[in-house]
């Protein structure tokens, strides 16, 4: 049986979409003179930012958790 060339049913990768590049900028803040960064990870390493979620920060990368202590209204 030949192979069929063309056609819609052909297989393989399919053609590259252009995807937004990574937002490490949003990393930093420049406040005057000075520049802060967000925590990195530990096990990581510099460049490897830790994500903020309510009530902890965490790596994507190696699971890595730190966890805030929430200060409850009474």
């Amino acid at each position: 049986m030949a192979k069929k060339k063309g056609g819609a049913n052909k297989k393989g990768k399919g053609s590259h979409k252009n995807q937004p590049l990574g937002k490490k900028y949003e990393h930093f803040t420049i406040e005057g003179e000075s520049m802060k960064r967000d925590k990195h990870c530990p096990r990581c390493g510099a460049g490897i930012f830790l994500a903020k979620h309510k009530g902890r920060l965490y790596c994507g990368k190696c699971h890595y958790t730190e966890f805030f202590e929430t200060q409850k209204a009474e």
